[in-house]
């Protein structure tokens, strides 16, 4: 009889602490990027460090998208220009600072997790989103678009934000292979 109590009690305290993991779970967060006049978010636990534009080493017979390597905190870093990348924008690397803007321009590092030396040039920071301001569009799964390209959110002014799975686009072939 004791032991029915001790597991029903069990039982109870084991199925509290499960509501409170369900209600207290993670917010997701995002780093807010504009990238040819889009947004997208980056997810926080997959970006890294943020630095200025900065001069790359073009590298020859390279993809129009592939900016060449920076030097970022001593590390060589391939620098790929997001807007052109997804094809959004067309730009001239060697006007890249002109371009984008030389105070606005930055470059996002993948986090070392990920295990990729490299850095996205997006137009601008606009801060952080996290999951309560932002609502999923309904209806969004039938348009084609890329597997690294997430969610399709909006904010409270209707912009919309489209989620970069940093992961995936580490992984995706044609990200990889920056030789033309």
């Amino acid at each position: 009889m004791a032991n029915k109590e001790a597991l029903r009690e069990l039982q109870q305290r084991l199925a509290e602490r499960l509501q409170t993991v369900r209600e207290h779970a993670p917010a997701r967060n995002w780093l807010a990027v504009e990238v040819a006049g889009h947004g997208f978010l980056l997810p926080l636990e997959q970006a890294g460090e943020i630095f200025p534009l900065s001069a790359t080493q073009s590298v020859p017979h390279s993809q129009p998208w592939f900016l060449g390597v920076a030097n970022l905190r001593g590390q060589l870093n391939g620098v790929v220009d997001l807007a052109v990348f997804l094809g959004l924008a067309q730009r001239p690397a060697r006007n890249l600072a002109e371009t984008v803007g030389r105070d606005s321009g930055r470059l996002v590092a993948f986090n070392a997790s990920l295990q990729t030396n490299a850095a996205l040039l997006v137009d601008r920071l606009l801060g952080l989103r996290n999951a309560s301001m932002l609502k999923p569009v309904v209806g969004d799964a039938q348009i084609a678009k890329p597997h690294f390209i997430g969610q399709h959110m909006t904010d409270e002014q209707g912009r919309p934000w489209y989620e970069l799975d940093l992961a995936a686009l580490a992984a995706d072939e044609v990200f990889l292979k920056i030789d033309v």
